[in-house]
Order: C-alpha cells, then structure tokens, then sequence
C-alpha cells in the first residue's frame, strides 16, 4: 500500500528521485536559491520528467511547517517496502543483518540510525510503534534517503517480534554497558539481529532478557558512553568487517 507525504531536503528529495521508485506529484524549489547542489536536483527532476514550480518561503512553509527544508519541497506517493519481516527474509542471499531500535525518542537520531543502517547493508530496521518517536519527516530528511530504501517495520509487541526473530535462527546482541563481552572479541558472521537501547534509559528489562547475548562497546577516553546513532554505526560497521574478511 502506497503513501502520499512531502519529502524536504536536498539529500532526502535527491535520493528519492534517483531511486526511480516513487510518482512526485510536484516538486517546490525556493524562489532565488540558484546553486549548485539545488541544480543536480533540478536536473535530475527535469531527466525524470517531474514538474518543478518556483514558491516563496511561505509556501514552502505551509506544506511542511518551521523546519530547514534547504529550498526544496517535494509531494512524493512513496513506493511500498516490504512491511513484515517474513518478507524480508524470503529475499535475502546472505545471512540476515537486522537493526532493532527499542523505542528512539529523537528523530535525528532515528534518521541516522537509519543511514548508517543502509551504508552498512542492514536488510530490515525494526521498531515498537509505541513509546518510539516513528518515522517522520524530520527523520527521513536525516536519513538522506535511507527512509526510502531499507524497510522500515514497526510492531505493536517488539518482545514477540524478538521471539519471533529468535525462532528464525537469528541471534540477538544487545548493546549494555555492563556486558561481559565487548565488542571487538565478539565474533558473529551468521544470521545477527543488533538492539539497541534508547537514548536515556537503553534497552527496556524484557528487551534485554530476550537477547541471546549482550555486548558493551569499549571506551578509552573519559565519556561513559556514545550517542545510539554513533554505537549503532559502531556495531553494524564491525559486523559487515567481519563479513568481509569471512
């Protein structure tokens, strides 16, 4: 089933048309903003046949709010991603990668989760509908087109959903402070599903008991710990390291 929403930014608009997926209805570019990285949009829109109107700030303002949009607006009917996990996995030619977020309150955050989530070939990013801050625009601008081609699922019961995964024969790491295992004498290539915690409280109890194994990520210098978009690259960088030089 199809979405109907605007994507804003230069990096989210121009990922959007050069994956050829999605039907833009309009695409809104700012009134005097004439340089170079607004005209490599422009001509890929022109090269898709889109059509591109000049508006005014105010306008730009009344399709998506007080956000930084960098002068480009576009209504876009998103293509649909696969939406249950089962569907993923009957894709896949190697072991499954999967990123679990259990429950991010920052949109930013979420976004660039989702990038590096992409970068690093995850096939699926999953998230509880609850208690999560949900894929928005603001995440998807972040994300920088990632929003836009890794399948984004998000679940009424993520326990259920973690047992589920179990029962695929995928083991779940957790990323935890405390664990006994650190993160480079963790060694994994097979099916691997990655939760990570949120911002202030990490994983929730029953998240971490569902996990299979807990991993903590070394630190050296004097911070306690790193941002969750900044571990999440972390762990997901190791593991595709390690799928390499398998």
């Amino acid at each position: 089933m199809s979405s109907v929403r605007h994507l804003y930014g230069l990096h989210a608009v121009h990922a959007a048309l050069r994956q050829s997926r999605h039907r833009f209805f309009e695409l809104l570019c700012q009134e005097g903003r004439d340089d170079g990285r607004m005209h490599a949009v422009l001509k890929l829109a022109a090269e898709r046949g889109v059509p591109v109107r000049r508006a005014s700030p105010s306008q730009l303002a009344e399709r998506v709010g007080d956000v930084i949009h960098q002068g480009i607006v576009a209504k876009v009917e998103m293509a649909p991603l696969a939406k249950h996990l089962d569907d993923v996995l009957a894709e896949l030619s190697e072991p499954p990668l999967l990123l679990v977020l259990d429950g991010i309150q920052d949109p930013h955050n979420l976004g660039a989760c989702l990038r590096t989530a992409d970068g690093m070939g995850v096939h699926a990013v999953i998230a509880p509908k609850d208690k999560a801050v949900g894929l928005n625009a603001t995440a998807a601008k972040v994300a920088c087109g990632a929003a836009e081609s890794i399948p984004y699922l998000t679940v009424t019961n993520l326990a259920r959903t973690l047992r589920e995964i179990r029962e695929q024969g995928i083991w779940i790491a957790g990323t935890a402070g405390d664990a006994d295992t650190d993160l480079f004498h963790f060694k994994h290539t097979g099916p691997l599903a990655w939760v990570l915690g949120n911002e202030g409280q990490g994983m929730r109890r029953l998240t971490r008991e569902l996990c299979d194994e807990l991993v903590s990520i070394p630190m050296f210098g004097q911070v306690e710990s790193f941002n969750v978009s900044v571990a999440t690259g972390m762990v997901l960088a190791e593991s595709r390291r390690q799928r390499v030089m398998a």
